[in-house]
């Protein structure tokens, strides 16, 4: 398992419809909320499916 903090970057293995693949990580509990850097649109998703889907993290904190 990952470890994952507010403001991260995270890059999923498959892009958006919007063609990003690149994502903000806004809330963490049950479920993280995320931001897509390219349109903007907020989705909600449970962690096991994220940890599955996550090809990257990009810390800004670093």
């Amino acid at each position: 398992m990952r470890k994952i903090n507010l403001g991260d970057i995270l890059v999923l293995k498959k892009g958006h419809p919007c063609g990003e693949n690149k994502w903000e990580v806004t809330r963490i509990g049950a479920d993280v909320k995320l931001k897509c850097l390219g349109c903007d649109r907020i989705v909600m998703i449970d962690r096991p499916t994220l940890n599955k889907r996550i090809k990257k993290v990009i810390n800004l904190d670093d």
